[in-house]
């Protein structure tokens, strides 16, 4: 079997930054051919997208797709509710832990799997702003102590 080949068309930096990740499922997306045709010039904006659980189904909110240019008639709306497609035991485990637990579902990344459209799916618990600055206190740090092992070792 073939390797299949994966492209990233977007990623949500902000999510990163505003959430810990517990864990990440991958989820297919319903979307329209004029929609594709986009994703793949990379019109896509993830940064204001979250999920909801209605009625046993998945769905993604607050993702914007640009309209496709020589899309015409068959564009869609850039801000529509989007399904996510998993399977309805996972949706289930996901929506007990939404609930109870107090966690969200954040979009984090789109990409290409073949010739199929992926969602990278966190399940994910806010950041206070404590957090946010240890990670970025972390980071300079990280960031201090490589620089000066490169300035050692030349």
């Amino acid at each position: 079997m073939a390797k299949e080949k994966s492209a990233v068309i977007a990623q949500n930096k902000k999510a990163l930054h505003d959430y810990f990740i517990i864990e990440s499922f991958e989820t297919g997306i319903e979307l329209c051919g004029t929609e594709v045709k986009s994703l793949r010039q990379g019109k896509v904006n993830l940064k204001d997208a979250w999920c909801t659980i209605e009625d046993g189904e998945l769905w993604v909110k607050g993702m914007h797709i640009s309209p496709y240019e020589q899309g015409n008639i068959f564009n869609r709306d850039p801000m529509r509710v989007r399904r996510l497609l998993m399977h309805k035991r996972e949706i289930m485990r996901l929506f007990g832990l939404v609930k109870q637990e107090g966690y969200s579902l954040i979009p984090l990344s789109l990409y290409f799997k073949g010739s199929r459209v992926k969602v990278n799916l966190g399940l994910c618990k806010g950041k206070k702003l404590y957090d946010k600055r240890n990670d970025m206190a972390e980071k300079a740090a990280k960031r201090d102590i490589e620089r000066a092992v490169k300035i050692k070792n030349r």
